[in-house]
């Protein structure tokens, strides 16, 4: 398999993995004129199996070290295989949690509260498990100032959009409810990353221990154990959605090849930061990769800011705001490379 053994090309590939994660909604965003959401992550899950089988094909086959994907996948023990699936249970469950809070409250109360959250825990959880398999490669206190930078810009970004959309109609009731599905989101997303990391061999993925696999079997079988997981949760948030009227499953069948096509994007595009965070830990650090990638909300600023145009006439104040979380956000993520270097 393909292996990455140089810290700089990790660190390039951590912010590949922040556009994917910041990226994949504009895919949502292009459906959603006439798709429903519950419809979208159907195409989605299925796209994150279709890519994660073909980078596992590909680098993970034919590269010149370490097991190639047939032999590891053959040779994973139980418990790996097991930490896995319930990652991708796990990932599942917040995702659908978050985007419920983003349609019922709005992105200047998910994203702050449900991504922050997640970014300080998922880190904490990580280290741990660097840390029990003698893996650790970064500078805890460096982390932790980059992660708190991060976070602040996050909270910044937050507290712009919520000027931005000024007296848009949230009820209270509406407003609590969202703040609640972000952080339990938030708090379940922490878990999802250190659990995959327990199943693979940190220290070394040209010469791994048996039974722990490496990262193309690994973003594999979170995959599938995403979709699979899928036919338990979407049926229930397409009977009782969180937002909006029930949704037939037939209705699933009436959309247009375009608009598949388009979900399953969104699928691979998430699926392609995701294997990437397990390539990159194997030299820049779970932690670190998982830090980086998890600076995706701010990705998705820009994405609003520059191509949808969604603050169009906001305030100057808005757009100091919006100069403050760019420059909180720069000065984190330079001290999270700085930390695992």
């Amino acid at each position: 398999m393909v292996i990455v053994h140089n810290y700089a090309l990790a660190v390039i590939l951590c912010f590949v993995i922040m556009l994917c994660w910041g990226s994949w909604g504009n895919t949502q965003k292009a459906a959603a004129k006439s798709w429903r959401y519950e419809l979208f992550y159907w195409d989605y899950v299925i796209g994150m199996v279709i890519f994660a089988l073909i980078l596992a094909l590909t680098l993970g086959t034919f590269g010149p070290e370490g097991r190639n994907f047939f032999q590891d996948i053959a040779q994973a023990s139980w418990s790996s295989i097991l930490w896995i699936v319930l990652g991708g249970v796990i990932f599942n469950a917040s995702n659908i949690l978050l985007s419920a809070s983003t349609s019922i409250a709005g992105m200047s109360v998910a994203f702050p509260l449900g991504c922050g959250l997640a970014l300080v825990l998922g880190v904490i959880n990580n280290l741990r498990v660097e840390m029990a398999q003698g893996a650790l490669k970064s500078n805890v206190v460096l982390l932790a100032i980059g992660v708190a930078l991060v976070v602040a810009a996050v909270i910044v970004n937050g507290i712009a959009s919520g000027k931005k959309e000024g007296s848009s109609a949230i009820s209270k009731a509406d407003q609590k409810k969202g703040i609640i599905l972000a952080l339990v989101a938030g708090i379940v997303m922490s878990f999802f990353s250190s659990f995959i990391m327990r199943a693979m061999d940190l220290k070394d993925f040209a010469n791994m221990e048996a039974g722990k696999v490496g990262p193309y079997t690994a973003i594999v079988i979170f995959s599938i154990a995403v979709l699979l997981s899928h036919f338990v949760f979407g049926p229930i948030i397409m009977k009782k959605p969180f937002v909006g009227e029930p949704v037939p499953m037939n209705a699933y069948f009436k959309g247009d090849a375009k608009t598949h096509i388009v979900g399953m994007c969104g699928g691979m595009i998430w699926c392609l930061g995701t294997a990437l965070s397990y390539i990159a830990a194997g030299k820049a650090g779970a932690s670190v990769s998982y830090a980086l990638g998890q600076g995706a909300p701010m990705v998705a600023a820009i994405w609003g800011i520059f191509i949808w145009k969604e603050f169009k006439g906001a305030k100057k104040s808005v757009f100091g705001l919006l100069g403050l979380m760019f420059a909180l956000f720069i000065a984190g993520l330079a001290l999270i490379v700085v930390s695992g270097n």
